[in-house]
């Protein structure tokens, strides 16, 4: 009886080898335990950073403020007012001087702290910047078709296995992020038809993924996303969320006077 033997080459040795260290690095980032309330669903709860662009620096990077126009689906051939430049108004090209809402998606981008807490049946986000605070329903509910549109919108959230997924619709037109600050020719602002899905989940001990769509049909040819990364931040604790507070009609925003 005649024996085939059969040597590993050294190429195949290598491959091996890399396949052993990719499979041990997938399974150790994957090797977390996801914080779960009594119900079993993944708990959110805890002061949080801002969200950040990806990649981002290891040092924490700085804040999304605005979204890559690289994500962005075709405008509309109308969906030119979407882009506006700025037009001398101050209580036009930046609204929040004038202690105006910045708004959603606008305010989460923003590099201030952020407070989730959550329960069975609400997720209430508090953000420092404009003391933005959000209430979003988990009982299954409707949105509401009886409000009027708001700066804010009006967000309803449901649960795909360990995604929670929020849906907000009901907004009035306004400041999509802060792009005029970077072209201020291209003042971009979202419509009135905007819906925004946010899907977050935890992807390690320290850090929660949160992807953004944006489904403007009014400027958009069709739905964009975009994902960002919210690390945790339990060191901010003790401070907590700082007070913020902005005076209503004040005459001097940015230390220009209207006489």
């Amino acid at each position: 009886m005649k024996k085939t033997i059969q040597f590993i080459t050294c190429d195949s040795l290598i491959c091996l080898v890399i396949g052993f260290l990719f499979c041990f690095e997938a399974n150790a980032q994957e090797s977390f335990e996801i914080v779960r309330n009594a119900s079993g669903k993944p708990d959110f709860s805890g002061i949080h950073q801002w969200p950040l662009q990806l990649p981002h620096d290891e040092d924490g990077g700085s804040s999304a403020t605005i979204f890559d126009r690289k994500y962005f689906a075709p405008l509309l051939e109308d969906g030119e007012d979407f882009l506006e430049p700025r037009t001398g108004d101050p209580r036009h090209d930046e609204p929040r001087n004038f202690c105006m809402p910045s708004g959603f998606p606008s305010g989460i981008l923003s590099a201030y702290a952020m407070r989730w807490q959550q329960s069975e049946d609400y997720l209430i986000m508090v953000h420092e910047f404009q003391r933005m605070n959000r209430i979003i329903p988990l009982d299954g509910r409707d949105h509401r078709d009886y409000i009027e549109p708001s700066y804010y919108g009006d967000p309803v959230g449901h649960w795909e296995g360990d995604t929670l997924v929020i849906e907000t619709k009901n907004f009035k037109r306004w400041v999509l992020d802060d792009y005029f600050y970077t072209n201020p020719n291209e003042y971009r602002m979202h419509s009135d038809a905007l819906t925004t899905i946010e899907r977050i989940r935890w992807k390690s001990s320290d850090a929660i993924s949160y992807e953004l769509t944006i489904d403007d049909p009014k400027i958009f040819t069709r739905p964009w996303s975009q994902e960002f990364e919210i690390q945790t931040r339990p060191e901010w604790e003790m401070a907590g969320i700082v007070e913020y507070v902005c005076q209503e009609n004040n005459r001097c925003p940015g230390g220009i006077c209207d006489n």
